[in-house]
């Protein structure tokens, strides 16, 4: 019987083919049908988000190479392991990643697009985390891993879309450094959920519940960077330099002496 741990790739191949096919048919998943696509940001929020799933499938289900599950492979090797069969990382760690914080965080962009466009930025997040360590592990191996390719193409399209977003909707440093922030912290706090698997000090409930808050990080996160500050408040008269500019002015002026 499949599991969805090995068939959740598929169901990402799928949804990706399906999103391709509606960024390319039709103006559906245009926010403003005034402008161009590619400089439309709902659009390009879908685009990335087909890309991520494109991502996903080159990375856990058919990489490059035809291997299947190389990335769950690559991390036993990591770790000391020859295969998979004996490794001590668990498979719900890569599902409850992938399904639970990168889809998540994917979808909550969709739906915040149409009316905060600019939270639509997260979906870039968690992919731009993964490709620090993509390109981290092909510096360390000298050569392609699983997921590498789809990793470097999210690189142009986030830049493209950083620039659309200042351009036509005011997003200034604070919105980029909270983005790329909120995915450095994902990557870092799902490297701490993968070790702590690892040594069994989590059950696979837990690596769920924990994987799943993490696709919250990128938009907690930017909702942070756009909270404006409280202006300072006025500063308060004293009360008794205003009762003694009254009295000053109430007083009669002094009488002559002729």
């Amino acid at each position: 019987m499949v599991s969805f741990a090995t068939l959740w790739p598929w169901v990402s191949l799928g949804a990706a083919g399906m999103l391709v096919l509606l960024l390319s048919s039709g103006p559906s998943l245009v926010g403003d049908r005034r402008l161009p696509r590619v400089q439309d940001l709902a659009w390009l929020t879908f685009a990335a988000f087909a890309l991520t799933l494109l991502h996903q499938f080159e990375e856990n289900g058919l990489d490059l190479r035809g291997r299947t599950s190389a990335s769950l492979t690559l991390l036993c090797n990591r770790f000391g392991f020859r295969d998979a069969v004996a490794c001590p990382v668990p498979v719900a760690f890569l599902t409850a990643y992938n399904v639970g914080t990168i889809w998540i965080a994917g979808l909550i962009a969709l739906l915040a697009v149409p009316r905060r466009p600019l939270l639509g930025l997260t979906v870039f997040a968690v992919p731009l985390g993964n490709l620090i360590l993509h390109i981290g592990a092909g510096i360390g191996l000298g050569s392609y891993n699983a997921g590498l390719v789809t990793a470097l193409l999210m690189l142009p399209l986030a830049i493209w879309t950083f620039l659309i977003a200042a351009a036509r909707h005011g997003a200034g440093p604070r919105v980029f450094i909270a983005v790329v922030g909120a995915g450095v912290v994902t990557a870092g706090l799902s490297l701490a959920v993968l070790f702590a698997a690892r040594h069994a000090y989590l059950g696979d409930g837990l690596i769920w519940a924990a994987l799943i808050l993490l696709g919250l990080v990128p938009a907690a996160g930017l909702l942070l960077a756009q909270r404006k500050t409280a202006p300072p408040p006025k500063p308060v008269r004293r009360p008794r330099a205003r009762a003694a500019k009254a009295a000053g002015g109430s007083m009669p002026p002094p009488a002559s002496s002729g």
